[in-house]
């Protein structure tokens, strides 16, 4: 009974103790850092600052953006159905009226060249714009009026009411290497101060952009909205300016093309001054001279400009400049391809005298030459041409009849019908529609004068032939 009753006071004892004897809290510890911010290696060096930072941040505030607005037609007539009465766009308008007119607005870069206001950008930003507005870095939303632009080298310069802006010096763009590091500025897809890096991958690129392609081609993130923008080399100076890239997806794939600033200065200075580019005219039209061509023109190799085409009362025509010439010197400058030619002559002072290097039948030539003034109208300037191949041609007399039907140009001449699936003549470059003018520089007006030269051609001898097409004339070696 005894042990029963101590074991049931010990419990009340406990309780009672329990609630008497108060409770302090206990601190809490902070839990461990789930990382650690302290070294647990020896530190090495800090490499010093990348020059792009300081570049970046000086430069910014001299690329500004540039937002257009423009006005298109709602409604356009369907592609391939003739004039704009024809029965599929009568249905359209029957059914869905004449739509409305339409605002379509786009964003591109520029950047400043003169404090007073000057703005460089691409002529395919502001081309047909109603209404354009430079954004500058600090926020300010400008006007902008074009003081000139130029299509053949999509460059255009704005201005801007503001002074004491800053700007970007502008360098040589002769002086780059490939391998070079640069810098790209702009606002692509509208993400305003955007930078990035590369290097310049090639220069003197042609991609057919029109007679004075000289791209810088460059790795640096180049899309969409950086159109404009400045190239921008370690000294801080633009040696470009950013215009087109490569891409089947719209993005960079790390192609991307710059204008020469060098090509830019003397059509700056010109817009500048009276909103237009006047440039200097040969009159002639040349190709790329191939070793199957050089062969035929006896030449050393694959150099110089091919004169295709003399222009009636150009200034070449003038000078002597015959079809079949190879230009190979103008102005002291050494013609080594035939792009260049346009360009050098484009940048000569109007009425200047220039000597005239080509080599003729094997001898070089020199003749004197005044530049004129290039007319406003767009002028074939290059001609495209391919490699040799056998004859494996489909061909009729040319007659007035037949240049009526097909709208050609001319009404003499040789007319390819057709041209042999993957015959050696097809790899030439020769075309259905192409007129044959002359063969190892004689001139044929029949088949039967085709043929008789295709008979004299000593075995392993390669064939010269001399074609029309588009208007234009074109050089094709055709090999044994």
């Amino acid at each position: 009974m005894k042990r029963w009753i101590i074991g049931a006071i010990a419990p009340l004892a406990v309780v009672a103790v329990a609630v008497t004897i108060p409770v302090f809290a206990q601190p809490k510890s902070d839990p461990a850092p789930l990382w650690s911010e302290h070294q647990t290696t020896q530190a090495a060096p800090s490499p010093p600052p990348s020059p792009w930072v300081r570049l970046a941040r000086e430069l910014k505030p001299a690329v500004v953006n540039v937002s257009t607005k423009r006005v298109e037609e709602g409604w356009r007539r369907l592609e391939g159905s003739g004039d704009e009465e024809g029965q599929f766009n009568h249905f359209f308008r029957q059914f869905f009226g004449d739509q409305p007119r339409r605002t379509v607005r786009s964003l591109g870069s520029g950047f400043i060249v003169n404090a007073d206001g000057y703005v460089v950008t691409n002529n395919h930003v502001v081309d047909g714009a109603t209404e354009i507005k430079v954004t500058l870095a600090d926020g300010r939303e400008m006007a902008a009026k074009v003081l000139g632009r130029d299509s053949k080298t999509d460059l255009a310069l704005l201005k801007i009411d503001a002074k004491g802006l800053p700007l970007i010096a502008l360098g040589d763009s002769t002086e780059l290497q490939v391998g070079e590091p640069v810098m790209a500025i702009g606002n692509p897809f509208g993400l305003e101060q955007t930078v990035t890096t590369g290097i310049v991958s090639a220069t003197g690129r042609v991609i057919g952009e029109g007679p004075y392609d000289d791209f810088i081609q460059t790795d640096a993130s180049i899309n969409p909205g950086n159109s404009g923008g400045p190239l921008i080399n370690s000294k801080g100076q633009a040696v470009g300016i950013n215009t087109a890239l490569v891409s089947q997806s719209g993005g960079s794939v790390g192609i991307g093309f710059a204008i020469p600033i060098n090509l830019a200065k003397p059509v700056l200075t010109q817009l500048a001054s009276t909103g237009h580019v006047e440039r200097g005219y040969l009159g002639v039209a040349v190709q790329r001279v191939t070793s199957d061509l050089a062969r035929s023109f006896k030449l050393d190799g694959p150099q110089g400009a091919l004169v295709a085409s003399v222009s009636p009362g150009s200034p070449a025509m003038k000078a002597g400049v015959k079809s079949g010439d190879v230009i190979v010197e103008y102005d002291g400058h050494r013609i080594a391809r035939s792009d260049e030619l346009p360009r050098v002559v484009a940048e000569t002072p109007i009425g200047k005298d220039v000597a005239l290097v080509v080599v003729r039948d094997g001898k070089r030539v020199t003749m004197p030459v005044k530049v004129a003034r290039l007319a406003e109208a767009p002028a074939r300037a290059v001609a495209e041409s391919n490699s040799s191949a056998p004859l494996g041609l489909s061909v009729q007399t040319l007659t007035p009849a037949l240049a009526k039907q097909f709208r050609l140009h001319e009404s003499v001449g040789v007319l390819v019908r057709g041209v042999e699936g993957a015959s050696p003549a097809a790899d030439a470059g020769v075309r259905p529609g192409d007129v044959i003018a002359e063969i190892d520089r004689q001139p044929v007006k029949t088949v039967d004068d085709l043929e008789r030269a295709i008979e004299k051609r000593r075995p392993g001898s390669s064939t010269l032939l001399l074609v029309h097409r588009n208007g234009g004339d074109l050089y094709i070696a055709l090999g044994s």
